[in-house]
């Protein structure tokens, strides 16, 4: 499928996204979200895929929403602002509800929008001297959606530093407050990051799908309906072919 704001590429099990709009540092408007809510609706259910990549091009993640969009959605009534709400929403989900690992590999800047994205996929890689920050207040916008998203990361004492006073933090910060996973310089950023979906693409599709599914659903349920969850999910888990493949694998291993 052609599309007109994102590339997407594949190295051998991984698919990388790339979101194609350099010039404008990687912002998003209404297309951008539509296609990559789209693709990665497709991609979660893509027998060849086992890991996905999210970046930017030229030298950037995502700088949050394009100006002109940004004058566009200033314009609409209360309807049509909550419309278009419930489209990022439907794209943070898309990859948050995503079956594949996905990792969001980011130097530049990631702001507004763009750091809701990133902390919307399971793993987070950034150049130390890449730039994340919450915007939002500084024009009388909050940002609501994004700290759903943020609140899975870092305690709410870190969320409030960065969404109430909308500074700007490194990658090395960003990973000392637990919001980046791993850190690296620019150089060696792509390697990183292909290394660790290599690993990735190593593991058993059905276990990570369902570990993920258990994330996403455990932070809802209290302490005792968590635990029943837990022992449905093993249960189910133990009669996939791939576990009972991997236990037999590892038990024969064990006997020699």
């Amino acid at each position: 499928m052609k599309y007109n704001t994102i590339i997407i590429e594949e190295t051998d099990q991984t698919k990388k996204i790339i979101l194609n709009r350099p010039e404008k540092r990687n912002s998003l408007d209404e297309e951008m979200i539509s296609e990559l809510t789209q693709t990665f609706r497709e991609l979660s259910s893509d027998k060849e895929t086992k890991s996905i990549i999210l970046t930017g091009a030229g030298g950037n993640f995502c700088s949050g929403l394009y100006l002109d969009y940004l004058q566009k959605i200033s314009e609409y009534d209360i309807l049509e602002n909550k419309t278009d709400s419930q489209k990022f929403r439907d794209l943070l989900l898309s990859i948050y509800n995503c079956k594949k690992t996905v990792v969001a590999m980011v130097e530049g800047y990631a702001l507004a929008g763009g750091c809701g994205i990133a902390s919307a996929c399971d793993i987070i890689v950034a150049a130390d001297d890449s730039q994340f920050g919450y915007t939002e207040v500084k024009i009388g916008f909050i940002p609501a959606i994004v700290m759903i998203f943020l609140l899975k990361k870092v305690t709410e004492s870190h969320a409030k530093d960065l969404l109430l006073t909308s500074k700007f933090i490194t990658g090395k910060e960003a990973k000392d407050i637990g919001f980046v996973n791993y850190v690296t310089g620019a150089g060696e950023l792509e390697d990183l990051t292909m290394k660790i979906c290599r690993d990735l693409n190593k593991l058993p599709v059905s276990s990570i799908g369902l570990t993920k599914e258990m994330f996403r659903n455990v932070s809802s349920m209290s302490f005792e309906s968590s635990l029943d969850y837990a022992v449905d999910m093993n249960a189910i888990t133990r009669m996939t072919e791939e576990c009972r493949n991997g236990v037999r694998n590892f038990l024969t291993k064990i006997k020699k």
